[in-house]
């Protein structure tokens, strides 16, 4: 029988069972937090300090004051990864208001609450990463910028949360979705890559997208491969007419697509550029990051 997972909350780990959080959060009331995905493959977390400085700049745009150092954080999240015996998963950072009132005042939240949960995860089926993905477009617009900024990786997830029903609805397994000149933004959970004629395209940061740290990734695997990368506004006519067609984030790592709104995309298969960025992906991840144990450390 697997023994309950360990769950960190505001300095203590604590069986599952008994991690709990108060119905006066702000957080569970009002979305009112910040939060990060986190992968660790064979005993190393990946990217974690760049993970932690994007949570850090999250809360300070919120005026969200977390009550520890990021290398403290740094140190909860191999802590938790540690009390639970894990060599590869995924990291749910979470960082709340924490306990208030029923009133819409962050003020009157004394202290913000720190959740850390280390666990197992499979964003899609082997299959998606050996055939690609279906995908379709959400009428669920992005953010902008003047309601909440992009950057922002909140706890208010549910335009995205109504993007991926749409997307299922529509037999897809992820939904492309627009901002509101209509341009192509992002993905409910991923950042989006097209390419063409053996160039890389990517929506820019002012397209509405969050800036993801798998992203930032590919740009620089690109670079070493020797591909050329663009960001550019794009259209739904660009991915239709794509030759590949690829998604990038923290769960998904990087996934092909082979079909969008019903076009097939490129040969409906998985091609070469993103074979190669798969490839490299995986092997870089697999091979650097924070060690946390000791073993990972001398490897």
């Amino acid at each position: 029988m697997q023994n309950p997972l360990k769950v960190y909350i505001d300095g203590q780990l604590l069986p599952e069972n008994e991690a709990k959080i108060s119905v006066f959060d702000h957080g569970l009331l009002y979305g009112d937090g910040v939060f990060e995905g986190i992968r660790f493959y064979c005993g190393r977390v990946f990217r974690l300090e760049e993970h932690v400085a994007r949570l850090y700049d999250s809360a300070k745009s919120l005026l969200l004051t977390i009550p520890m150092t990021q290398e403290e954080m740094i140190g909860a999240v191999v802590d938790t990864i540690k009390a639970n015996g894990l060599r590869d998963g995924y990291v749910r950072l979470v960082v709340t208001r924490g306990v208030g009132g029923l009133g819409l005042s962050p003020y009157r939240c004394k202290k913000a609450s720190i959740i850390v949960i280390a666990s197992t995860i499979q964003l899609y089926d082997q299959k998606c990463y050996e055939e690609g993905l279906k995908v379709a477009t959400c009428s669920t617009r992005r953010p902008t910028s003047a309601s909440l900024e992009p950057a922002v990786k909140s706890l208010n997830y549910l335009s995205n949360v109504m993007g991926k029903i749409e997307a299922i609805a529509a037999g897809a397994e992820e939904g492309v979705m627009l901002n509101e000149q209509g341009f192509v933004s992002e993905c409910t959970g991923d950042n989006i890559f097209v390419v063409k004629n053996g160039i890389i395209h990517t929506p820019p940061r002012h397209a509405g997208i969050l800036d993801g740290i798998t992203r930032r990734v590919v740009f620089e695997l690109a670079v070493s491969a020797g591909f050329t990368l663009v960001e550019r506004q794009m259209t739904r006519y660009d991915l239709y007419v794509a030759d590949e067609l690829f998604l990038t984030g923290t769960a998904a790592e990087v996934v092909p697509v082979h079909q969008y709104d019903e076009r097939v995309i490129g040969t409906g298969k998985p091609g070469p550029v993103t074979q190669r960025l798969m490839h490299d992906f995986r092997q870089l991840a697999e091979s650097t990051g924070t060690p946390i144990y000791e073993d990972a450390k001398l490897s």
